[in-house]
């Protein structure tokens, strides 16, 4: 879909900013259509095994086995309560983060049949693992211009992820940021500082 919206509004160069559920979208826009990307910015985005905390311990339990037992243990990531604690966990002072965010998401997540959807895509997700050997083979082959900007304290994709961009692009910057997944919540100034002194220089050197 993505691909296709590309193709409408005429993107035929491009970077990408890719995060969370979304980097692996991007990551198989790359592989699809290497000749038209720019740049690539992951924040919190994640290609590595390494990258992959234990707290995705419940979910590949899932993958192994996807019973009604495995798939029942995954509601307690769907709670109000589990939603906010994403947006604060690993932020030195949670009152800096808006409750904008997650009260959309609280409120989304409480339509008829939302569960059951988030459920599935928590399965589906084992697919993006598996290309992360195809992700790091594009990254060795074509060497995208390529910054992480990384909430050093995410729960879920670890610094390690971000670290190891470098060995299939050795010319990747990477940042880390003293916050959690949602990393833009609460420095989104320094995050956009970081693009813009990137941008410029990988405009140069692609």
């Amino acid at each position: 879909m993505i691909d296709r919206f590309t193709e409408a509004v005429g993107f035929d160069r491009y970077a990408v900013y890719v995060f969370d559920y979304g980097a692996p979208t991007g990551f198989r826009l790359a592989v699809k259509h290497p000749e038209r990307i720019t740049a690539i910015i992951s924040q919190n985005g994640n290609a590595y095994e390494e990258g992959l905390s234990d707290g995705w311990n419940p979910i590949r339990a899932y993958w192994e086995d996807a019973s009604q037992t495995n798939r029942e243990a995954l509601r307690a990531f769907l709670t109000p309560e589990t939603t906010v604690w994403q947006y604060t966990h690993g932020v030195p002072d949670a009152s800096t983060v808006s409750p904008d965010g997650y009260s959309l998401d609280n409120f989304y997540l409480t339509r008829p049949g939302a569960h059951e959807l988030q459920l599935d895509l928590f399965g589906d997700y084992k697919s993006n693992v598996a290309l992360y050997p195809t992700f790091q083979k594009y990254f060795r082959a074509y060497k995208p211009p390529f910054l992480a900007v990384w909430g050093k304290n995410d729960p879920f994709f670890l610094p390690a992820g971000a670290e190891a961009f470098k060995r299939d692009i050795p010319q990747a910057v990477v940042r880390f940021f003293d916050t959690g997944h949602f990393a833009l919540e609460t420095h989104v100034a320094e995050i956009a500082a970081a693009i813009r002194d990137f941008l410029p220089r990988s405009k140069r050197e692609s």
